[in-house]
């Protein structure tokens, strides 16, 4: 059979990405082990491992220890050779991060914008990035990549940001222009609860679940579906903008984008629960605050923490009954504030309310899943560029 040209580089090219994703995810690997993970001879482990070390996409990194005979050398993926930045955006602030190749943070700024106006806004986030960047000792040049989450959702057909009224600076009818210019590396913007839905899905109890729905609860109720692995965003980007949800409990909700509210925001937005807790006779100052009050109170407590459950698993049994996931994540602080005993309590209360019975978790990535999730969107890219451009050519 004649060998297809090529082919020689082709399958020394699969064998590398095949290399660097084992040293990504397991690393630091000695030659040996890489050989036994990926059925390459010791020889061509070798030559696989010079050509990266070459181009500059693995280096040694200590030697094993412990074991008879003489050390290995190890060898792990060298993050130096790129960069990304991810920013969590808010009404009240911006929260930026800088990671290396590995997803390593390096770097972390925080801009406070309470009252601003709204102008400034491609300002504002250039320093953010710029003060990550700077912490970790870079410029803002050497970035791969720049992923930002806001609420709400840009527009494919008009690139105008919806859904978020509340946030204001960022409805200018050029904007993602304007940014893109002023930050002069590649730009992607999403929801920010669709990036806590990336991070669940590369790093949390999503990873193994190929359709789920994360349910975020702050002030404002939202939600991320992956259907078949993939995020799905809808026509106008506004897939997940659950809080529009008209459910039963509450008024029914008119005009609901000039009111920015809907049903199921009415019913399990922040404002709601904190209502809810005062009227038991609990004092908080943020709804995040009241569950956690809750549920060190006995009896009032056992009643706002019923309700709260019952409230959210009203919102999923529609979601549910349109969606059918394998799985549904609680996100965000107001949810996660209640913990396991909440968690029971909504899967208990959906089990009556839906014909689907989903598994439901407390989400696994604890600190700004919103920017964990942009970090891992940017790096997934960059990944893939550094990876599959930095080895040899496939003709």
């Amino acid at each position: 059979m004649a060998t297809t040209p090529g082919t020689p580089r082709l399958l020394r090219a699969m064998n590398d990405r095949a290399a660097l994703d084992l040293l990504l995810s397991q690393g630091p690997l000695s030659r040996t082990t890489l050989g036994n993970l990926t059925g390459l001879s010791k020889p061509t482990a070798s030559q696989l491992l010079a050509r990266l070390e070459a181009a500059g996409l693995v280096r040694p990194s200590g030697t094993t220890a412990g074991r008879p005979g003489p050390n290995a050398q190890l060898y792990e993926i060298n993050g130096e050779i790129a960069y990304v930045a991810g920013l969590d955006v808010t009404p009240t602030r911006i929260r930026a991060a800088v990671a290396d190749l590995t997803g390593n943070v390096v770097g972390r700024y925080e801009l406070a914008t309470p009252g601003r106006s709204a102008k400034g806004t491609v300002d504002r986030v250039v320093k953010a990035i710029e003060g990550a960047a700077g912490e970790a000792g870079l410029s803002r040049e050497r970035l791969r990549r720049v992923s930002i989450g806001t609420p709400g959702g840009f527009d494919p057909t008009t690139g105008r940001l919806r859904y978020a009224t509340h946030l204001p600076g960022w409805h200018a009818p050029h904007l993602l222009e304007e940014l893109a210019a002023a930050i002069a590396v590649p730009l992607e913007v999403e929801n920010d609860v669709n990036l806590a839905a990336v991070a669940e899905q590369r790093v949390g109890h999503a990873q193994n679940h190929e359709n789920f729905v994360l349910l975020w609860g702050e002030e404002g109720i939202g939600a991320a579906i992956v259907i078949n692995g993939r995020l799905h965003r809808g026509a106008t980007g506004g897939a997940g903008e659950v809080a529009f949800l008209p459910l039963p409990g509450t008024p029914l909700v008119r005009d609901v984008g000039r009111n920015n509210a809907g049903g199921f925001q009415e019913l399990a937005g922040g404002e709601p629960v904190l209502e809810l807790a005062r009227e038991h006779g609990m004092k908080a100052r943020t709804a995040e605050a009241a569950i956690a009050v809750a549920l060190q109170t006995e009896g009032a407590g056992d009643a706002v923490l019923n309700e709260f459950a019952h409230r959210l698993a009203v919102g999923l049994a529609a979601i549910v009954a349109v969606v059918d996931p394998e799985l549904i994540v609680l996100a965000g602080g107001v949810i996660t504030a209640g913990g396991e005993r909440l968690r029971g309590l909504v899967q208990d209360e959906l089990a009556e309310l839906a014909v689907p019975r989903p598994q439901l978790l407390m989400t696994a990535i604890s600190i700004d899943p919103v920017l964990s999730g942009a970090l891992q969107s940017a790096l997934s890219t960059t990944r893939d560029e550094v990876f599959d451009t930095a080895g040899p050519p496939i003709l």
